[in-house]
């Protein structure tokens, strides 16, 4: 057995133990960051989805405003006038857009009953919209430049539809070949140019930019639809030109 002595002389080292306290953990944010790159990614592969099934004019005003966002260019997405999709159509789209058209008159019943006055026919100078006129007078009062209640509802539709894209327009007016004239010499020329310029004001007022007009034009009798047949009603009628976009 150890003395006392050398036992009181050996140095006492003291043992600590350190117990580590768990707190409890706070709601970490990583797993928020790996979510909203979840979402993110499923938001640009159904945007991507949707652009692949769009049509072609969709896909290119798409296409414009990113390459040009402030909307200055023929093909942008956010233009300055009219509403929707501010886009220009050439010559590959103008059928769609006659299709667009005739789907709008089907789905509004005031015009759907007056598609036979309405013909439309893609041309060399774009797509050609002619109002037709009946005997009792369809889309202007007859032997006036006032549009019928008809007249205007449909001017209207076009104006909203034709309003969204940029392309340039032609409106013509046109007679049958049957004498007109007033005593203040008024006749066949100023009817037609008459009712041109009133279809112009009206759409202009329901949707078509101020700008987007080029010409007014009125033909009398001097452009038949039906040569053979100077006197039908069909040769009285206002023509509406969608040109192609211009290049």
């Amino acid at each position: 057995m150890m003395p006392k002595q050398e036992m009181d002389s050996i140095a006492v080292t003291p043992i600590i133990i350190k117990k580590k306290v768990v707190h409890a953990g706070h709601h970490g944010g990583a797993w928020k960051v790996a979510y909203a790159d979840f979402v993110t990614a499923m938001m640009a592969l159904f945007i991507v989805l949707w652009l692949m099934g769009s049509s072609e004019p969709v896909k290119k005003a798409v296409a414009g405003y990113f390459r040009d966002p402030s909307g200055k260019t023929a093909e942008s997405g956010n233009g300055q006038g009219g509403t929707g999709l501010n886009i220009a159509v050439g010559k590959d789209d103008m059928t769609k857009l006659k299709q667009k058209l005739e789907m709008a008159m089907e789905h509004a019943p005031e015009l759907e009953k007056l598609k036979d006055q309405v013909q439309m026919t893609v041309t060399g100078e774009g797509l050609r919209i002619e109002l037709l006129e009946s005997e009792v007078g369809t889309f202007f009062e007859s032997g006036s430049a006032q549009p019928t209640g008809s007249g205007q509802e449909m001017l209207d539709m076009l104006a909203a539809e034709l309003g969204k894209m940029q392309n340039k327009l032609l409106l013509e007016g046109h007679t049958d070949a049957r004498p007109y004239q007033s005593a203040n010499g008024y006749s066949n020329w100023e009817l037609s140019v008459d009712r041109a310029n009133s279809a112009r004001k009206l759409m202009q007022s329901s949707g078509l930019k101020s700008n987007q007009v080029a010409e007014v034009r009125g033909y009398a009798d001097q452009r038949l639809r039906k040569p053979e047949d100077p006197d039908s009603a069909s040769n009285r009628r206002v023509s509406i030109v969608v040109k192609y976009r211009e290049r």
